[in-house]
């Protein structure tokens, strides 16, 4: 059975140069639950999982070791020539750069920390049409069933280009998986183009609101299958990726968890580092010097101006005697 398995892998994937590609899926995959786990222990504050990385308080994204690897891989890839074992490493690290990448496509999304919310669940829409792609390059599909070395015509660009739009006008009617899967594979995104249009998609609100029959059947074609398939999938994403959090639903352990570092850190390095000023801080400096003016200094005693007045003063003085001495 070790042999057969072995020469099957031969066959199939080493003999048509498919390992790359083969290493690029496994480091996809294997990344992406790795830190799908990750996220969940420290979500659940399991004590013994090491954690965040948080550096100086600073929470370090892991889209940032994401494109790390990816650079890697595209220098190695270039440095080398894509000649063997190079190849074979890059193709891992590629792999492992697109999981952890794509596995925070919403934060790029969104420009922020939408993980464990609605919004996130976008990062994981992105890592499975990620993995199907790559599973369908491994086993040999290629857009419209075009393979290596096949001449190409006017014809089958006139097919890519009418499938083209079909796929398009099958993500603007909300069917995401059927579009994106119609691009490797013909016929998917035709059928998804020609049946209704889900009733909260772009398609619906441009062309089903001047005919209500229509966005009516929509409506319970949409409550009859749809969420149907909107359950089994949210019940899937919940499994490897974990429940997000709602909106009014408190905080979870793991923001608790970064938060209470982040003070910790904070107060550590407070007596070193430069701490803004806030606005209580700048409003009670304010009210001091405004005290300060109102105030304002006494007069120096020792200056040369009062030096002066003083010599005048016994001047006029002694004058003041020298008439007085002459009257009497």
């Amino acid at each position: 059975m070790r042999e057969h398995g072995w020469g099957y892998y031969v066959h199939h994937i080493q003999d048509p140069g498919k390992q790359p590609l083969f290493l690029l899926l496994v480091g996809f995959i294997g990344s992406f639950l790795f830190i799908r786990f990750s996220v969940r222990m420290i979500r659940r504050g399991v004590r013994w999982w090491p954690g965040n990385v948080t550096p100086g308080g600073l929470h370090i994204h892991h889209v940032v070791f994401g494109v790390f690897f990816l650079l890697v891989a595209g220098f190695t890839v270039f440095a080398t020539d894509g000649t063997h074992p190079w190849i074979d490493a890059a193709g891992l690290l590629f792999g492992i750069g697109c999981g952890l990448v794509l596995d925070e496509f919403a934060l790029l999304l969104h420009l922020e920390d939408v993980y464990w919310s609605e919004q996130g669940r976008k990062s994981v829409d992105a890592v499975i049409v990620g993995i199907l792609f790559a599973g369908l390059l491994l086993v040999g599909y290629l857009p419209l069933g075009v393979t290596p070395g096949t001449p190409i015509r006017w014809g089958a660009i006139g097919v890519i280009s009418v499938n083209a739009c079909f796929t398009v006008v099958a993500l603007l009617k909300g069917k995401f998986w059927s579009g994106m899967l119609g691009i490797m594979v013909p016929g998917l995104s035709w059928i998804a183009a020609i049946r209704l249009a889900r009733p909260r998609s772009p398609w619906a609100r441009w062309r089903y609101t001047r005919r209500p029959r229509k966005f009516a059947r929509a409506r319970r074609r949409d409550a009859r299958w749809h969420r149907r398939y909107d359950v089994a999938r949210t019940w899937f994403f919940d499994l490897i990726a974990g429940k997000p959090t709602s909106p009014g639903q408190a905080p979870s352990r793991a923001h608790l968890f970064a938060e209470r570092w982040a003070h910790r850190m904070a107060a550590r390095l407070e007596h070193a580092a430069y701490t803004p000023l806030d606005q209580a801080r700048v409003q009670k400096l304010a009210h001091l010097n405004r005290l300060a003016a109102k105030r304002g200094p006494k007069p120096s005693t020792g200056t040369a101006e009062s030096a002066r007045r003083r010599a005048a003063a016994k001047r006029r003085r002694a004058v003041a005697a020298g008439r007085s001495k002459g009257h009497l």
